[in-house]
């Protein structure tokens, strides 16, 4: 019983970063201007089924990338949607562009660079259950 009272302020936390059932458009995302390029976070927060859940985009500046390969425990999904450029995934890279998509499992190295002379839109999801 001891650990009850621990628990509860954790559970009222979780209960306010929530996301809402709710349709956002771009001027409601949370935008922050870095060297490499521009990011939109639509999403952080968590759902009835995920601890963690963050939806973004970033539009990333020509010959860029937002940090070199990492790995976190969340999985990702990238969707590029304008530009080209280059995915690594535990050292395999990948040629992208328009329409290309990745999935990584938690704690895997992976990341992304624009690789063209055009900025590079792509969307990411990262969640963890």
């Amino acid at each position: 019983m001891a650990a009850l009272p621990a628990v509860v302020p954790a559970m009222m936390t979780a209960m306010a970063n929530r996301i809402p059932n709710e349709t956002l458009n771009k001027s409601q995302a949370k935008v922050t201007h870095e060297a490499f390029g521009d990011i939109n976070v639509y999403l952080d927060g968590s759902t009835d089924q995920l601890k963690s859940l963050v939806f973004g985009s970033l539009q990333l500046k020509p010959g860029q990338e937002p940090h070199p390969p990492h790995q976190h425990p969340e999985e990702e999904i990238i969707v590029v949607t304008e530009g080209t450029g280059e995915i690594v995934v535990e050292g395999k890279v990948t040629k992208v562009g328009d329409g290309s998509t990745m999935y990584c499992a938690g704690n895997r190295l992976h990341g992304i660079k624009n690789t063209g002379k055009t900025p590079m839109l792509f969307y990411y999801m990262k969640w963890q259950a």
